[in-house]
C-alpha cells in the first residue's frame, strides 16, 4: 500500500542546508526548486524534502517527536569520524543499545538526526 514518502525538514538558509546535506554528509542532490525547496537522497529509498520557512509554518530546530535516522553501509566508527572532520558536532560518543550502535547529531537548523549501525549484519 505504501512504497516511500518523504521526511521534510524546515531550514532557515536553504543554501546552507544543500550544502551541509551534499558537502557535509555526502548525500546526492536530487532536485531543487529555488530557495523554496530540495529534495536530497539519502539512500535505501529515504528521501529528505528540505522546506524553506515561511510565515505560520513550523520553526527549523524546533525538535519534538521526529528524528531522521540514517542506516550505514560503513562501521559507525569510520563514518563519525569523517563527519567529525567535516564540522559535524555530534552530541556525545557513539551509543552502545544491544543489538545496535548509535550516534546523534543536529544540522545547522537543530534539526536531530542519528546514525546507526546494526550489530547483528
Amino acid at each position: 500500500m505504501i512504497s516511500g514518502g518523504l521526511a521534510t525538514i524546515y531550514v532557515g538558509d536553504m543554501d546552507r542546508a544543500v550544502r551541509f546535506y551534499t558537502e557535509t554528509l555526502g548525500l546526492k542532490l536530487q532536485h531543487r526548486a529555488g530557495e523554496g525547496w530540495a529534495q536530497i537522497e539519502a539512500g535505501r529509498g529515504l528521501v529528505l524534502g528540505l522546506h524553506a520557512t515561511h510565515p505560520g509554518g513550523p520553526e527549523p530546530g524546533k525538535n519534538g517527536s521526529t528524528i531522521v535516522g540514517f542506516d550505514l553501509d560503513e562501521p559507525l566508527d569510520a563514518v563519525y569520524q569523517a563527519l567529525a572532520a567535516r564540522g559535524v558536532q555530534f552530541h556525545g560518543p557513539i551509543h552502545e543499545t544491544g543489538f545496535i550502535r548509535l550516534a546523534y547529531f543536529s544540522d545547522p537548523d537543530g534539526n536531530q538526526f542519528y546514525l546507526a549501525e546494526n550489530k547483528t549484519h
